[in-house]
């Protein structure tokens, strides 16, 4: 044993190497090799029994060190004038750590008492560390958003609110240099003055209000969406403290790992996988996901509860996020961090070895989540290029959970989901706002695995209450109407396609539609003829099923941070199983029908205004190539004109009518056409298109663009209207066309007549 380093040797080894601290990097640096491991675990183990190392999965580290991403309190500046903070959750055995802060000189000021996140990293050998600011928690000054119209002697606020008649003065020394008409956030800096108008210091310029950056504000306070916390919120947000074990399972030593978008904020749940030990399921897997206790923060009736009904959920932007919990509890006390205890409510369930889910239980426990992933390092570790932090869990971590999800794929494949090719927009802003480019997200077969783990746990969720009879919110979602249904029949015959007749229709007939357009011209046009097809889902107390997802019993229980329902799932759980006092109340139970309707409508907001700001920028990002060509589809076609989709960035425009020559163009809603008086053209969804550019407003979202060709054919904006060539005829001439249009207007006709019988 004489080549085994001693405690002090390796200690020093783990402190100068933090990155370098499972048991196989220690033994590589003192050059351990055969059976000489054997001693090298036994003095480890010694180390961890006398508290100087902790094990976490396979590595060792310090307990006696701050988590590289922690939560400080600024005690405001030192002796030297510097700013030092202290960890809130300093969890080791010695003195209380300091952190000297480093602030750039685009980062907020702060002053004592303030809240941050922070980044940190340990000074040389000493306790002390230097912190670098990731956002500031729990600063709740009343902001204002509006145009800044300068005076002689400062200036006043202008609210862009709508239902607003207040004005805001702004004293000379905090204009922050903003010029008259420029768009500014401003916030509360004390009482009326003696003018009567309420003071207010401007903190951010936002320039021009048509420019990028405004968009998102301006969105949230077009629809009403609340973006500040009251300050008793606030205070009770501030209030919350870490969870201890007392009451819950101890769960920090399973390897549990968040999954999740690389720039996600908050982590609310994370998975585990292992092989079913039970000789009566081989093959089989065992599956837990835990999901973030935010019941026990936020109970019934508190100001955090009201607010968080209020807001309904969570509202995504490209620039920000208006959270439905103030970030202490959103970003920090109920996100599972890497490395940090946090409270969660978990379901285990068992798998055999097709993916059909032989039992569940749920558990209320302390976790600690072995690792903060993204959905990006875990597919390419799967790949074979793993990343230093992804290489060490793949074997006991990783490689499990993609067994357990290629069974569950097995699963989802018999149960035929409605499985849509919607790809999802990426806007990519610069720090100024600027758009910097617009693409489509990467589906990933690390989004799927996470997706069918959630899918389940809330099905499990839901079973669990059905069978202990406690009420809930379910997640609705209700077959398609007979009508929508027909339509969509008509516009796969007109594309060359069957849907199934004269049955019960599920969501196997509409995959069969699907992928027979797959690969072809007409895949877009039937994946949103599909998707418009169906109804909205809906939150309500009774349960009518999800047909989309192709499941009887369906509710939201993985995203309690973020969406309300979810929230009362989670109290349902709790009252189900009596673990405490924090559980679903009658008075709540007497208001879901009401909480139903009201997050269902939050929900809808939300999306309009992340769709509107979606717009916004996207005009904003063309308005530099007005008189540019772009191909793309018809998407919709009305009475004023035909909707394209362009290729390049998924952006929607208008053809207006009356670009499009001197002819009159019939609108058949039924048919979903325009059709030409003299030349009998016929404009419908799917056809592909060339048009050019002709205008781009980003205040509005509004892109007008001007047909150039459609379906290859060159279009002629004067009498006659379109041409092909040379100004030939298309198509075999106007007669030929008429024919045609008589021919389906003879169809039409024919079709309403049996729709009255």
């Amino acid at each position: 044993m004489s080549n085994i380093p001693s405690k002090d040797q390796i200690l020093q080894w783990i402190a100068d190497n933090p990155g370098l601290t499972a048991k196989r990097d220690i033994a590589k640096a003192f050059g351990i090799k055969g059976a000489a491991r054997i001693d090298l675990k036994r003095v480890l183990r010694e180390l961890e029994a006398e508290g100087h190392l902790e094990k976490r999965q396979k590595t060792y580290r310090d307990p006696d060190r701050l988590p590289p991403v922690s939560v400080l309190l600024v005690n405001g500046p030192d002796a030297n004038g510097d700013l030092t903070a202290k960890p809130l959750e300093w969890q080791g055995e010695g003195d209380e750590p300091v952190v000297h802060l480093v602030l750039r000189n685009s980062d907020p000021a702060l002053g004592a008492g303030d809240r941050i996140l922070a980044r940190v990293t340990l000074l040389g050998q000493g306790p002390d560390y230097e912190g670098r600011l990731i956002r500031r928690i729990g600063h709740n000054p009343r902001r204002i958003l509006g145009v800044f119209r300068a005076g002689s002697e400062g200036g006043r606020v202008v609210p862009i609110d709508k239902g607003s008649d207040l004005e805001w003065m702004v004293p000379a020394g905090a204009t922050h240099g903003a010029k008259d008409g420029e768009l500014v956030e401003a916030e509360q800096s004390g009482p009326k003055s003696r003018m009567g108008l309420p003071r207010a210091r401007i903190v951010e310029r936002l320039g021009d209000p048509t420019a990028p950056k405004a968009v998102s504000l301006i969105a949230i306070h077009q629809h009403g969406i609340p973006d500040a916390f009251p300050d008793d919120v606030m205070d009770e947000a501030d209030r919350a403290k870490p969870v201890g074990l007392k009451g819950r399972e101890d769960m920090r030593d399973m390897p549990f790992v968040t999954i999740d978008p690389s720039d996600a904020r908050d982590h609310d749940d994370a998975c585990y996988a292992h092989a079913d030990d039970d000789p009566k399921n081989p093959g089989g897997h065992v599956l837990w996901v835990a999901i973030a206790d935010v019941a026990h923060y936020v109970r019934p009736g508190t100001a955090l509860d009201r607010e968080a009904r209020k807001r309904g959920n969570s509202t995504y932007f490209p620039d920000r996020v208006v959270p439905m919990l103030p970030d202490r509890l959103s970003g920090d006390l109920c996100s599972l961090h890497e490395g940090v205890p946090r409270p969660c409510i978990a379901v285990r369930m068992r798998l055999d070895p097709h993916g059909v889910k032989l039992g569940h239980t749920f558990h209320r426990g302390l976790m600690r989540s072995a690792a903060s992933l993204s959905y990006e390092e875990v597919q390419q570790g799967m790949d074979g290029a793993p990343n230093d932090k992804v290489g060490p869990l793949m074997e006991d971590v990783v490689r499990p959970l993609y067994a357990a999800y290629a069974a569950l794929k097995e699963a989802r494949e018999k149960r035929q989901p409605l499985d849509l090719d919607l790809p999802e927009r990426r806007i990519i802003l610069s720090d100024e706002g600027e758009v910097l480019s617009v693409n489509f997200r990467d589906r990933l077969d690390a989004h799927k695995l996470i997706e069918e783990f959630m899918v389940l746990a809330n099905v499990a969720a839901a079973e669990t209450l059905i069978a202990k009879k406690s009420p809930l919110l379910f997640r609705v979602h209700e077959e398609p109407p007979v009508e929508k249904l027909e339509s969509l029949r008509d516009t796969a015959q007109a594309a060359g396609f069957n849907l199934a007749k004269g049955q019960v229709i599920k969501t196997a007939h509409l995959n069969a539609l699907l992928n027979s357009a797959a690969g072809t011209d007409h895949a877009e046009l039937i994946n949103m003829s599909t998707l418009r097809s169906m109804t909205q889902a809906y939150y309500a107390p009774h349960n009518f099923g999800h047909f989309g997802l192709a499941l009887a019993n369906y509710a939201h229980f993985t995203s309690p941070i973020r969406r309300y329902s979810d929230l009362i799932v989670h109290r349902s759980l709790v009252a189900a199983h009596h673990w405490g006092e924090d559980g679903l109340t009658g008075d709540q139970i007497a208001e879901l029908d009401s909480v139903g309707a009201h997050i269902s409508e939050t929900e809808r907001r939300s999306m309009t205004a992340e769709r509107d700001t979606t717009d916004r920028y996207l005009a904003a990002y063309l308005s530099e190539r007005v008189g540019h060509e772009f191909s793309g589809r018809i998407s919709g076609v009305a009475r004023f004109g035909a909707f394209v989709r362009l290729d390049e960035t998924g952006a929607d425009g208008l053809v207006p009518i009356r670009s499009l020559g001197d002819e009159f163009f019939h609108h058949d809603r039924e048919a979903s056409t325009l059709m030409g008086s003299k030349t009998g053209r016929i404009i419908q969804p799917g056809q592909r298109v060339t048009v050019k550019l002709s205008e781009a407003a980003p205040v509005t979202g509004g892109l007008m663009l001007e047909l150039i060709s459609l379906d290859g054919e060159a279009v002629s904006h004067g009498p006659g209207g379109f041409r092909r060539g040379r100004g030939r005829p298309s198509g075999g001439g106007p007669k030929r066309k008429l024919v045609h249009a008589k021919k389906k207007g003879d169809k039409i006709k024919k079709k309403i007549k049996r729709q009255r019988r």
